[in-house]
């Protein structure tokens, strides 16, 4: 039954000149049609709050990463990463290294023309020599060609390979872009955090160095305890190791910053928004899974592997076929070097070759095997990264539907734990309460602090990751025509 297959796809190859590999029919997204609209996923945020921008319904691969950030200092760290970052200027590379890789595969397809002259002297027994000449010489000059003519599509399919080869890389290349847009902003985003959580805890280490001197004063009048004076202490020596650990993650966080923009960092950088004035764009519309396939490098991607594979299954049957080779010389030959271009030198060959695979031990069979396999392979990764594309949007969609109104609770409790601390100094200070009470809500208001610090660093990152997820960050301003993935 295998024989009677390949002789008919012989037959088609022959009567269509196309190769033999498999129809390529997309697989099916194995995704739900829509995203969630219900629980924590029905309340996502407009552009109605005043001051806050719109994407207008622009989706999100046709935003200009300008446009979605609006701090200057980060618009220039961007810029710088895109053209110093070493791990995009490999992924570059490797486009180049791809297509050269293609042409090579390409080149295949023509036929190939060399120079050739060539000088052999050679020396034969006197017994055996005519005319007891027993060295004889010979030149040649000439120009000698091969063709192996692709009946069976053998050299196409591996053309067709290394072609969706190099597509894919072209659009690794292309994500690895757009990720790295991602990582300055979040890594900046880092940064921005570090510098509040900095001033919170400055804040709280004076206040806290101050509430220890006064009762430390009345410690000394006696009017306060060593209890209180030791809780005091508490606070302040707390805040003071909290400051340093503060101030080595965000030195940590400029290196890592350092380190995506491939260089030291300006010192002429423009200057930037805080962390609650940066105002991305949190309406980007989330469109339909199935226009993930193309707004994803990393689906196309995969999507351009699995057509490699298909096409490595094309090369695979056709190895079962004869091949027919043309091979021929033309050019002249003489025994004396002077005598080449004389008269009647001229000299040609012509030797068209078929060969037919008869036995190979099952090696052409296995490597069909593993053709068929490796495409199994690839229709699973194509799969799963339209899964892991849909779990990103819908993580984004999940965040940006709750981190507003945790923001807003967070915001209402810092308020409540501010008065707190108000009304138990001022009930310590009128001996109703013991210094307990203060040390608590300055406690409580400095944790809270942190805790919404952190909550609004995540909402910025989460809006920063669902832009990426959606395909944004590809394309500097809104309106700019999308570059080829290939372009340098």
């Amino acid at each position: 039954m295998r024989r009677l297959s390949l002789i008919a796809m012989a037959v088609v190859a022959l009567t269509t000149g196309c190769t033999m590999a498999p129809k390529y029919e997309r697989p099916a997204p194995p995704v739900s049609a829509s995203f969630p609209g219900e629980g924590v996923y029905a309340t996502q945020p407009g552009a109605a709050n005043a001051g806050a921008r719109s994407a207008n319904g622009v989706a999100a691969a046709d935003i200009g990463w300008r446009d979605f950030f609006v701090d200057a200092r980060l618009q220039r760290l961007i810029d710088i990463a895109l053209a110093n970052n070493r791990d995009l200027r490999v992924a570059m590379l490797n486009v180049q290294a791809a297509q050269a890789q293609y042409r090579v595969a390409r080149a295949a397809l023509l036929p190939s023309l060399s120079a050739q002259g060539r000088q052999s002297k050679q020396r034969t027994p006197r017994d055996l020599s005519v005319l007891n000449q027993t060295i004889q010489n010979s030149y040649t000059v000439g120009l000698n060609a091969s063709w192996e003519i692709d009946l069976f599509g053998r050299v196409q399919s591996l053309k067709d390979q290394a072609l969706a080869k190099y597509l894919a890389t072209a659009y690794a290349r292309k994500a690895a872009e757009i990720a790295l847009v991602s990582q300055v902003a979040t890594q900046y985003l880092q940064v921005l955090q570090a510098d509040d959580l900095l001033a919170v805890t400055r804040q709280t280490l004076a206040s806290a160095s101050d509430s220890h001197r006064i009762v430390k004063l009345q410690f000394d009048t006696g009017t306060a305890s060593e209890l209180d004076v030791s809780q005091a202490q508490t606070v302040m020596e707390g805040a003071a190791a909290n400051l340093q650990a503060q101030e080595r993650s965000r030195a940590q966080a400029v290196n890592a910053l350092v380190l995506l923009l491939g260089e030291p960092m300006p010192g002429d950088l423009p200057g930037g928004m805080p962390l609650d004035g940066q105002n991305l764009l949190t309406d980007i519309p989330a469109g339909l899974p199935s226009e993930l396939l193309l707004r994803r490098p990393d689906i196309m991607e995969a999507e351009q592997n699995l057509l490699a594979a298909n096409a490595n299954i094309g090369a695979a049957r056709a190895a079962f076929f004869p091949s027919i080779s043309l091979t021929g010389s033309f050019g002249t030959l003489s025994p004396t070097l002077g005598g080449l271009f004389n008269p009647g030198s001229a000299a040609w060959s012509f030797a068209p070759t078929i060969t037919l695979p008869i036995f190979t031990g099952g090696q052409n069979l296995a490597n069909l095997d593993l053709a068929n396999i490796q495409k199994k392979i690839e229709v699973a990764q194509y799969e799963k990264t339209i899964q892991s594309a849909f779990r990103d949007v819908v993580d984004g969609l999940a965040a940006r539907g709750t981190f507003d109104q945790q923001i807003a609770a967070l915001e209402r409790d810092t308020t409540a734990q501010q008065r707190r601390l108000e009304l138990s100094s001022l009930r310590y200070r009128q001996g109703v309460d013991s210094y307990l009470g203060v040390l608590t809500a300055q406690q409580d208001l400095y944790a809270v602090q942190q805790t919404l610090i952190a909550a609004r660093t995540q909402r910025l990152a989460s809006l920063v990751t669902l832009y990426q997820a959606l395909g944004g960050g590809w394309i500097e301003k809104t309106g700019d025509e999308a570059r080829a993935v290939d372009a340098s």
